[in-house]
């Protein structure tokens, strides 16, 4: 029997956690300390019990059993109030932020900054346009959420917490937004803060971060500590192997070079907006077309445009030959063109919805007859792609229960339906577990062997070079090459996107 080991006089002491909803237990005696001025990385698939733990330590949910001390004083937060007040902030992986008001009106929201009585805006904006700035985010704070992108967004969230001049920080997937240079600037204030002698909790699903920002690691496997490493150096392979207890051989499929027929060809693309310009390529049938860059570069938007969302100021679409005019989604879908977006919970789910309805909405013309759907129908056809995706759930059950990656296989599953020419996929491992990210990857890997084409648009470069047969880099909304599977290294993708 493990000797659980004495509580530490200053920093964060958990001692024999648990938490069960109902019969279900989703922690098991959890022992971790966080010392002043550490960082400790938490690591676990999903539903390991990652996200109870920091909601526990935030004072979002109380534990069943077990104690907490902070500073070596007794702690057990009723409320996200009460931790704040010991000094204690949580990031929540999902934002939470208010579309309708300003970046720095979310910043400070329920503690708004008074000066005589009245709401002091001026130094609102100024303290939130210094963190935004420190995060690499030049941009007012006066400017409303709803008009930020997924990763703006993120980085005001970021933000909010870091103007709370906090002990103890919980980065809950901070990064799953971010590309390579806004999360450089992340790092660099986590270190900041750590030479301040502030602690955090980092919980991510890229692990190729972890070296980088962490002093320990601690691994959970289904609600309980499997692991504690004292140095962050720790290979991945081994820490893969120890979230899913079980060896991995290979994350990436073998994927055959492609054979078919040209799908795809865009010939001088230009957005509206001018996100983005002159761009070409073209993508065959069996291949997978992976497209990196910075956030900002303009990757997201040049997708969208091809999926008939976002209109167009110059440039052709080119499918099987042909040229298609493409003003719509409901024009990309009667082309055969299809889209996982990025933000899955904002623009592909009903949350709120079953599983079956998710699946059957944009496919009633082959759910029902004669325009008619009737339910039984719509169970069947959600079953049925439940079945082709491997989802683990009900048709009845609702999506916004699932986990990022089962909700993740539902919208392909949607789609695939429709037995697709292209399918362009935009952060398709976002928030996703390493175990359900092989299975995604599979999933793409067998698109390709259908003889359909893939676009791949990624923030990890692990991810766009592994699935790839080619990558094109995009800077500044223009493209600086495209580099064949052998050519795409780390090295020769950030070269062209920070040009």
């Amino acid at each position: 029997m493990t000797e659980t080991p004495p509580i530490t006089a200053t920093g964060l002491s958990i001692r024999n956690i648990t938490k069960s909803f109902g019969p279900v237990r989703v922690l098991e005696g959890i022992d971790l300390d966080i010392r002043p001025g550490e960082c400790v990385a938490v690591l676990g698939e999903n539903g390991a019990g990652k996200s109870t733990l920091s909601a526990i330590i935030a004072g979002v949910i109380p534990p069943s059993s077990g104690e907490m001390t902070w500073n070596g004083a007794p702690y057990a937060p009723r409320s996200p109030a009460e931790a704040l007040s010991h000094g204690i902030g949580l990031i929540h992986q999902e934002m939470r932020l208010l579309p309708e008001l300003s970046i720095a009106e979310n910043v400070f929201v329920g503690r708004l900054l008074m000066k005589n009585g009245r709401i002091d805006r001026r130094e609102m904006n100024r303290r939130a346009e210094v963190q935004l700035r420190r995060l690499g985010l030049d941009i007012p704070a006066t400017t409303k959420v709803k008009a930020l992108r997924v990763a703006a967004q993120q980085q005001v969230e970021i933000a909010k917490a870091l103007t709370l001049e906090a002990s103890l920080l919980i980065f809950d997937e901070p990064t799953a937004a971010l590309g390579g240079e806004e999360t450089d600037r992340l790092f660099e204030q986590i270190d900041r803060l750590k030479a301040e002698g502030v602690s955090s909790v980092y919980i991510s699903h890229r692990l190729e971060e972890i070296a980088r920002v962490a002093d320990r690691i601690a691994v959970l496997r289904d609600g309980a500590l499997v692991a504690v490493h004292d140095t962050a150096d720790v290979p991945v392979r081994q820490l893969v192997e120890e979230m899913v207890g079980r060896s991995v051989e290979r994350l990436f499929p073998d994927i055959p070079a492609p054979t078919g027929p040209e799908v795809l060809a865009v010939d001088g693309l230009t957005g509206a907006q001018n996100d983005f310009r002159d761009i070409s390529f073209s993508v065959r049938a069996g291949e997978i077309f992976g497209i990196a860059g910075i956030v900002g570069a303009g990757r997201t938007e040049l997708v969208r445009a091809i999926a008939g969302i976002d209109p167009l100021a110059a440039g052709t679409v080119r499918l099987a030959g042909e040229a298609v005019t493409l003003t719509s989604p409901r024009d990309a879908l009667d082309a055969g063109i299809v889209m996982v977006p990025e933000d899955r919970k904002g623009q592909g789910l009903l949350l709120g919805m079953p599983i079956a309805d998710n699946v059957a909405v944009g496919n009633f013309d082959l759910v029902g007859n004669a325009g008619w759907v009737r339910p039984s129908q719509t169970r069947a056809f959600g079953a049925q792609a439940i079945d082709s995706m491997g989802v683990k759930g009900t048709p009845e059950q609702l999506v916004g229960r699932l986990s990022g990656g089962n909700q993740q296989k539902v919208i392909i599953a949607k789609w695939l339906a429709r037995s697709p020419r292209l399918v362009i996929m935009d952060e398709p491992t976002r928030g996703v577990d390493v175990g359900a990210r092989a299975q995604i990857y599979e999933a793409i890997a067998e698109l390709a062997q259908a003889g359909m084409a893939v676009i791949v648009v990624s923030s990890d470069l692990d991810e766009v070079i592994g699935l790839s047969h080619r990558v094109m880099v995009l800077s500044r909304g223009e493209s600086r090459g495209i580099l064949e599977r052998g050519e795409a290294t780390h090295v020769a993708i950030m070269e062209r996107a920070t040009t």
